[in-house]
């Protein structure tokens, strides 16, 4: 956290300066106060002529050029970085090489070019904002925030042809202060001084965005997604960041700088506590061993959550490899990175989700037509049995990653039984593949199936009956169950974890799981609240994955509780009809003991 860095002193404000409360997303926790530093991240104009057919190969050398010139300027960004903690960073600015260098992209510039007599500025302006909008169009958010990606991209190549290879010019900051910007690329955060950054603020962005991942991974607080701050403030204006709530205050009062002082002094004592706590087993009170592994998207944060006292990986979402370019990962590619997450783990297990993406992105490549309604449509394991050939490689690279490590793969949206039959069969023949090109293996690679349809939730008993392991995924599992887009703002409020409808769904899957002898864990947002991880254990879980920024907190969180606490809680309130009234009877019963972790990074205003 940067909450070491907050500033004791108050900055008196005039009497005219009135606080200005600014809601926005919570990207990474913590909090933090100081001068804002306001960046310029406007696009630079784009040229828009056309040219004569005897210019079109001219055009398509400028293109070249522009692209070795922002290519080189990324790696001397990516050797700069490389050796430091920003593991995160370099493994993103990695995948932007790719794309900028990527022959797709090229090919649909080279299109604009020569058919549409179209200048290499804004041809390239034309095919990347196709890229873009289709990710933004598809529904899914984590393919959305993609979008900003490929706009950074593009931006990195037009700076280029006009002899400015850096989309952004950050300044060089002489205090510690608060990057405001419209957004920022894994590029432009890794030329920051992480001694002079005391948080950052964008008006775009999810918590899936790269902005958000990396200062979660970097631990410096972030507000994201705060609409219109832009047009609010100007740099040297005093801020307070409070990456728990989401909320950014602009001239904050005496009063309200005291109070986040001390939030920030109580927060900062627990997470010092709690790290020097990392090599502790999770346990309950009375001794009952309980699971506790990471949630990663990049590779380079295998080592973040082992870092923070993981278990192992308990979920790896692989799109990373897949999304953030314009071709597909080869198998050696794939391989090698999935080598690289199992290495880091060590002895500890590491569960790869196969892909979890929609059609819409590989438009190009697969020639999907596009969905209605692409969070129901064709995404996901429906995708890689659609186009056996891409998922087949995939499998193929996990199963060779199997000699590294204890490999366990995972399969998304699963809904009913014969879609997993048919992936085993593809892991079969996979298997073999994998034998008769002599390649090393693990001498069994287990098979589970993440939970997060309601169909397989209701039909766990016949999954947990063929499948290695049930994985219950309760954002998408809430999402479909209340029929709530999991990411609007006005329908927050539904998409609660304690809905008695969500909580009778996993307490099936338990039960299913403990029928047939099989491991059941939950990789959903909810294993990181405190309570909801209390109230897990007590259902009868003994295996949960989250952030890793989470680990700490939730393991001393269930060691303040004994197994017969938190079972009867269970009991009681899987009796009542209401999320609230759910919610409220845990709270009640654990806040009190829990008070400390609870409270360090809350408001009580």
């Amino acid at each position: 956290m940067k909450t070491e860095e907050v500033e004791e002193k108050s900055d008196t404000t005039s009497p005219s300066d009135e606080p200005v409360h600014l809601e926005g997303i919570p990207g990474s926790p913590g909090l933090a106060i100081g001068p804002a530093v306001v960046v310029d991240v406007r696009r630079v104009g784009v040229p828009r002529h056309h040219v004569k057919k005897h210019a079109v190969d001219r055009e398509l050398q400028r293109y070249d050029q522009a692209v070795e010139v922002a290519a080189r300027g990324l790696r001397e960004v990516s050797e700069r970085i490389k050796g430091t903690a920003a593991r995160a960073e370099a493994s993103i600015l990695e995948a932007y090489i790719l794309m900028v260098e990527d022959e797709a992209l090229r090919g649909d510039v080279e299109r604009h070019i020569r058919l549409d007599l179209q200048c290499a500025e804004w041809a390239l302006d034309g095919a990347v904002e196709s890229m873009a909008q289709q990710l933004r169009d598809g529904g899914d958010p984590y393919l959305a925030e993609r979008s900003h990606d490929f706009e950074f991209v593009g931006d990195r190549i037009l700076g280029s042809f006009l002899g400015r290879p850096k989309a952004l010019s950050l300044p060089a900051l002489e205090e510690p202060s608060i990057i405001v910007a419209k957004d920022l690329s894994p590029a432009e955060t890794a030329g920051l001084s992480r001694d002079f950054v005391l948080a950052l603020v964008t008006e775009m962005g999810t918590r899936t965005a790269h902005t958000a991942i990396l200062a979660r991974a970097l631990e410096i607080p972030a507000v994201v997604g705060v609409r219109g701050i832009l047009s609010r403030l100007g740099s040297g204006d005093r801020l307070v960041v409070d990456g728990f709530r989401g909320r950014v205050v602009l001239n904050p009062t005496q009063k309200i700088i005291e109070k986040t002082t001390e939030r920030a002094e109580k927060h900062l004592a627990i997470v010092r506590g709690l790290h020097e706590l990392k090599d502790r087993p999770a346990a309950t009170k009375c001794g009952e061993p309980i699971i506790l592994r990471g949630n990663i998207e990049l590779p380079a944060e295998a080592a973040i959550a082992i870092g923070e006292g993981s278990a192992g990986i308990g979920l790896y979402r692989t799109e990373f490899l897949y999304v953030d370019r314009a071709d597909l990962p080869s198998e050696e590619e794939q391989y090698a990175t999935y080598r690289k997450v199992l290495e880091v783990a060590g002895d500890r297990p590491v569960v790869l989700r196969t892909f979890d993406i929609g059609g819409d992105k590989f438009a190009s490549s697969f020639q999907v037509p596009p969905d209605m309604n692409p969070a129901l449509g064709l995404r996901a394991v429906r995708l890689g049995l659609a186009h056996p050939e891409i998922f087949s490689e995939q499998l193929r690279a996990m199963v060779r990653a199997s000699a590294h490590g204890h490999l366990r793969i995972m399969v998304p949206m699963i809904a009913q039984l014969r879609e997993f039959r048919a992936v085993k069969e593809l892991l079969a023949r996979a298997t073999r593949d994998v034998d008769a090109a002599g390649h090393a293996r693990a001498a069994e690679v287990p098979l589970g199936v993440m939970v997060e349809v309601p169909s397989a939730a209701m039909i766990a008993d016949e999954l947990a009956r063929e499948a290695a392991f049930l994985s219950i995924g309760t954002n998408d599992l809430i999402q479909y169950s209340l029929a709530v887009d999991r990411t609007s703002r006005e329908l927050a409020y539904l998409a609660s974890p304690f809905d008695p409808a969500i909580l009778r769904l996993i307490r099936g899957v338990i039960k299913a799981g403990k029928d047939r002898g099989r491991p059941v864990s939950v990789c959903g947002a909810m294993a990181s609240d405190p309570l909801a991880a209390v109230l897990l254990v007590g259902m009868g879980l003994r295996e949960l994955s989250m952030e890793a920024s989470a680990i700490g907190e939730v393991k001393e969180a269930i060691a303040r509780v004994t197994l017969a606490e938190a079972e009867g809680a269970a009991l009681e309130v899987l009796e009542l009809a209401d999320g609230a009234e759910i919610e409220q009877a845990v709270t009640a019963q654990f806040a009190p003991r829990l008070s400390d972790l609870l409270d360090a990074g809350s408001d009580d205003s």
